[in-house]
């Protein structure tokens, strides 16, 4: 697919348009969370599974909810589930409900099931026990942005305080809308994304959709991993971007090699916007269509 000049865009791209109405689809979360059946109980050993943009959502929530005490919960790639392994519920997030990989692991499964999905008319409504459907949070573009951290604040309102915790984000997220992006980020050569907990799967997130949107040399690792060889490629003319707090020392580091580090402070969910925000800033300047990146469906079907 050859590239759409920027020039060609008469009107905000799609995914520009659908990131910005975030904090809204946020704040819906919270009230259908409140009325949610299927959703993980207090002590129950949870896994947590998507593909791509899902799979980094499952892990933020599965460190929310271990992190509150909440039980056990592991993340992973619905392509090396675990299958084998006790779990007394399983949650999978798929956006299309299509998902091939999603669908073959839900209809294998023998325990409590949940599908958090955008779409209430695929198979994902017969392959899985329960299914939350927040079509109102589907999008137009390929590239993942208002569903995916629509379904995590789903999944972090039904934590204990994390209904205040998603508002909180929403009201931090409609300033992140509009805020400016870091100065030096648009023209950087390379971006390095960090998290730590809950954090690391947005920090992959926004990594992602770099590539994705813009076809940009980015990596996401996990802040105190990243001493352990990564910080090597930083320099100047690159960036540093920081998913909540650093560990001690490491801005100081980064300050050393002289790339730039945006350590935004504010709510990671919120930072997330922004990168995504950026990722389409650098995809319009390069003549990239950004609804509709490379390579990349909507869905992956395999076939059988």
């Amino acid at each position: 697919m050859k590239p759409t000049p920027a020039s060609s865009f008469s009107a905000p791209s799609l995914t520009a348009r659908e990131l910005a109405t975030q904090p809204d689809c946020w704040l819906r979360a919270v009230d259908a969370a409140a009325g949610a059946t299927g959703l993980p109980l207090p002590g129950e050993r949870v896994a947590v599974t998507g593909c791509g943009t899902s799979w980094f959502m499952a892990q933020s929530y599965a460190a929310l909810r271990e992190a509150a005490g909440q039980g056990e919960t592991d993340a992973f790639p619905a392509s090396g589930f675990p299958a084998a392994r006790p779990y007394d519920r399983v949650v999978a997030i798929t956006r299309s409900g299509t998902t091939t990989e999603v669908l073959q692991l839900l209809e294998g499964l023998r325990v409590p099931t949940l599908a958090v999905t955008a779409d209430g008319k695929t198979p994902v409504m017969e392959a899985a026990g329960d299914v939350a459907v927040l079509d109102w949070a589907d999008e137009e573009s390929v590239v993942q942005t208002r569903f995916a951290t629509t379904a995590l604040a789903f999944l972090r309102a039904g934590l204990p305080e994390g209904a205040a915790a998603v508002a909180a984000a929403a009201e931090a997220g409609g300033r992140a809308v509009s805020a400016p992006l870091p100065e030096a980020a648009p023209a950087a050569e390379q971006w390095t994304f960090l998290g730590g907990g809950w954090t690391y799967g947005l920090a992959q997130e926004a990594a992602l959709k770099m590539r994705e949107a813009a076809g940009a040399w980015t990596e996401a690792y996990p802040a105190m991993e990243y001493r352990h060889g990564p910080v090597a490629i930083a320099g100047p003319g690159r960036v540093v971007w920081a998913f909540g707090a650093l560990p001690d020392g490491l801005a100081a580091e980064v300050a050393r090699t002289g790339a730039t580090l945006v350590d935004g402070g504010g709510d990671p969910m919120a930072e997330l916007i922004r990168a995504q925000r950026l990722a389409v800033a650098i995809a319009e300047a390069r003549g990239l269509n950004p609804d509709a990146p490379r390579n990349l469906t909507r869905s992956v079907v395999l076939p059988h």
